[in-house]
């Protein structure tokens, strides 16, 4: 979805305590991204059941719809600019991403000393796929890794991965050239693949 897409519908009352919010975080309120944070992942849970297939054995991962249906559910976007979006987006990617992780951590628990399914890295690191709870697990874990060195091609991959966002939006959000943004998936990926290969020969995927 476009960033021209998010200005087309009107929000309903629903939206105006995320706006403010939003708007709040801007002005310098500390404590604003707590709150956002509560509502968000309480929305985007409740899509997640929906729309990810919890019911199933296997996630069915398609986060290029809860995210952006959820700012347009959720967000005046009449009252709100471009920098208040990228805080919503930034804290939106990172409750999805706690979301599934949660969830995979708790089936995990259920069925624990069942075999675990390998894991082939085109599919862990595509945007729409079927993923198993070891698959995000590891995914996951990877990504904490890479954010202990690359900042930029963690977040990237948060905000494509699990927000479900284009180059673009990616661009505009962070603030960067749409170039930056290919380049730093481009990275990101090749150091992941090499990551969650070396995991999975080493026993942790």
């Amino acid at each position: 979805m476009s960033s021209s897409e998010f200005s087309k519908s009107s929000p309903p009352e629903t939206a105006w305590p995320v706006t403010d919010i939003l708007l709040q975080a801007q002005q310098g309120d500390a404590l604003a991204g707590d709150r956002l944070m509560a509502l968000v992942y309480d929305e985007l849970h409740a899509m997640a059941h929906g729309k990810l297939g919890f019911e199933r054995t296997g996630h069915t991962l398609q986060t290029t719809a809860p995210v952006p249906e959820a700012y347009l559910k959720l967000v005046d976007q009449h009252r709100v600019g471009w920098q208040n979006r990228a805080h919503f987006f930034a804290v939106a990617a990172m409750a999805m991403r706690r979301i599934l992780v949660n969830h995979a951590e708790a089936r995990r628990a259920a069925k624990r000393g069942g075999n675990a399914a390998p894991l082939p890295l085109d599919d862990a690191l595509a945007i729409s796929t079927e993923l198993s709870d070891e698959r995000i697990l590891s995914l996951n874990d990877a990504l904490d890794r890479l954010q202990q060195f690359n900042q930029r091609g963690a977040r990237v991959v948060e905000y494509r991965f699990f927000g479900g966002l284009g180059y673009d939006d990616i661009a505009t959000t962070m603030g960067l050239s749409s170039v930056t943004v290919r380049r730093s998936w481009e990275s990101a990926r090749a150091w992941l693949r090499r990551e969650l290969e070396a995991d999975f020969v080493n026993g942790a995927g």
